[in-house]
């Protein structure tokens, strides 16, 4: 009889294993959201996806943004009393229309492009300071490349459970350069990658440059993902399609009232 289970029980993890399909999930939110109260809200919801990319002192790189200037700004998320998403978060406010009690207007999505190391050595002290959620979008064939996130970085920042790793694709092709094969390549197999060395479940693409094809929404569904970013500027909202949503792109010298602007809409 334990020869028999263990058979089975065995079989049953290669199965998992095969389908790609992670046999445990981390929570992606830190302690304080599981004491999170939500509501329904009657009106359609808009908010901030905030896009940074490296945190880095490179002057005249417009991808690069100081830490300072990337501490401050989250000083100014956190003195406003800002809420920050998770990528399920962010799911549920999309498709529930439902916000954490207090913070109707206060909620922000807070995301990274591509899987710079800096964003583990520079900007994770800050949001762990400040108990700031944020998401990193992972170009996997980059992962233990020079500057860029390694296998174990990510599952740190994982265990943390203040960080959430999101696809961000293979190789950062530009998905209108692909056929509908090849871009599904793309998001699958970096899924999968993330799913299997995470052990998660990625439910979120952002499209490399923010470009696709009118074809990639569904792609992505297809692929496993249950949303995905875009560099169209403005506030997201579900009006947008879930495969399409708006984000708002973090320059370097930003004054306080153009960040502001970022969150509001304005």
């Amino acid at each position: 009889m334990k020869k028999l289970f263990l058979i089975v029980f065995t079989t049953f993890f290669v199965v998992l294993s095969f389908l790609n399909i992670p046999v445990a999930s981390a929570s992606s939110s830190h302690h304080r959201k599981a004491h999170t109260h939500w509501k329904k809200v009657t009106a359609p919801v808009s908010f901030p996806i905030l896009m940074y990319h490296s945190i880095a002192n490179i002057p005249g790189n417009s991808l690069c943004l100081p830490p300072e200037q990337f501490e401050h700004q989250m000083e100014l998320l956190h003195k406003e009393g800002y809420y920050t998403l998770t990528p399920n978060e962010a799911y549920r406010v999309l498709t529930r229309q439902e916000v954490p009690v207090g913070k109707e207007n206060k909620i922000v999505f807070i995301t990274f492009d591509d899987g710079y190391e800096n964003n583990y050595s520079s900007a994770y002290p800050i949001l762990k300071k400040l108990s700031l959620h944020a998401t990193i979008g992972m170009i996997t064939d980059k992962i233990n490349t020079p500057d860029m996130l390694s296998t174990n970085a990510l599952k740190k920042l994982r265990k943390e459970k203040l960080v959430s790793i999101a696809s961000h694709t293979v190789s950062h092709t530009e998905l209108n350069t692909l056929n509908t094969e090849q871009q599904l390549v793309e998001m699958a197999n970096s899924r999968g990658l993330l799913n299997r060395s995470l052990k998660q479940n990625t439910i979120l693409l952002i499209y490399p440059v923010g470009r696709y094809t009118p074809a990639s929404p569904f792609i992505a569904q297809r692929a496993g993902y249950k949303f995905a970013l875009t560099t169209k500027p403005g506030l997201a909202n579900a009006s947008q399609g879930l495969y399409e949503l708006h984000r708002q792109r973090v320059i370097p010298n930003m004054s306080d009232e153009s960040f502001n602007q970022l969150l509001s809409g304005n």
